[in-house]
């Protein structure tokens, strides 16, 4: 029937990026938790999953596995949205193994960087000494890493266009706010085009004109 081919067409999409939709699982849930919750408990729930300072010095395993679960701010949707346009794309191309890599490596390496960047801050008196405890959880260190690693994805000239694009988007914030999270974002734009070694051995070059080039078969009468 109609309905079984559409629901093996869906099985078949997702088990070809099962990372991917595995955590976009996650997200859901732990969305729906907190959707259920009262705001002054979602914040003192959320600090002890934060990758702040203090969280960082005392367990930081826990917090940094934890915080890539909690959504802040923008809702399921909008990343289930992001996800499927990025994330699908760049496991499906590296293998949920690399990918995971470039990822965990940036969302790791710039945490730390963000985070050091604000420690500076506190030390030299241009942040409060409070900020060691800056609410800081989601996705989007280890989302602007993997945006970043498919730069090498696209084919020549489009995939200039593309880091451009990319670089302009995550720079902008900088040089106008310049938080930590912005610091943050920008690093993992940098550490996932440092992961060319993941993927310098990776074929299947994308072009967004190739489907011009792909002609109809020619149908005999």
């Amino acid at each position: 029937t109609a309905g079984a081919a559409t629901w093996t067409r869906i099985r078949a999409y997702v088990r070809r990026a099962p990372g991917t939709y595995i955590w976009l699982a996650l997200l859901l849930l732990t969305s729906m938790v907190v959707r259920h919750l009262p705001p002054d408990v979602v914040d003192r729930f959320l600090q002890r999953r934060s990758t702040n300072i203090h969280n960082l010095v005392r367990s930081p395993g826990r917090v940094l596995l934890t915080s890539a679960l909690w959504l802040d701010g923008g809702g399921w949707p909008y990343y289930a949205l992001l996800y499927n346009v990025f994330h699908v794309p760049a496991e499906r191309w590296l293998g949920t193994r690399r990918w995971l890599a470039v990822l965990l490596t940036a969302h790791i390496g710039a945490t730390y960087l963000s985070e050091g960047v604000l420690a500076l801050a506190i030390h030299t008196g241009a942040a409060s000494r409070s900020a060691v405890n800056t609410l800081d959880v989601g996705v989007s260190y280890a989302l602007a890493g993997i945006v970043a690693v498919l730069t090498y994805r696209i084919a020549s000239p489009w995939r200039y266009l593309y880091l451009l694009g990319v670089l302009a988007f995550y720079a902008a914030p900088l040089l106008s706010g310049r938080t930590f999270t912005d610091v943050g974002h920008f690093a993992s734009v940098l550490i996932g085009l440092a992961c060319y070694p993941f993927v310098h051995d990776r074929p299947d070059e994308w072009s967004p004109i190739a489907p011009l080039h792909t002609r109809p078969p020619v149908r005999h009468a």
